[in-house]
């Protein structure tokens, strides 16, 4: 099984949509923005927020292939810039050298 950060780069979407979230996920607020598109509630860790955010994403490219009627590219930028976050996060705290105890 491929880890998160993997799974991400191998994903492939228009450029200008990827260009957008770029720009975007510098504004991203956790706090305001992720409970908006997973639900309120507590909010999930940075990976299991990554993997739900994904799981919608994916709905949402699979409607935007098959045109469909109800596909709503605003939401669409939206879960991607808080994809875009989330892996950022997620980098740094792998890339973050171990504390020294």
């Amino acid at each position: 099984m491929q880890d998160i950060l993997t799974m991400l780069n191998t994903l492939h979407r228009p450029r200008l949509m990827m260009r957008a979230a770029r720009i975007g996920a510098e504004d991203y607020r956790r706090a305001v923005q992720l409970p908006r598109l997973l639900g309120y509630g507590v909010l999930p860790r940075h990976g299991a927020a990554l993997l739900k955010l994904m799981e919608i994403e994916a709905d949402l490219e699979q409607q935007r292939k098959a045109s469909d009627a109800g596909y709503n590219l605003v939401r669409h930028i939206d879960v991607l810039i808080a994809m875009v976050a989330e892996a950022r996060v997620l980098r740094a705290a792998q890339q973050a050298p171990a504390p020294v105890t």
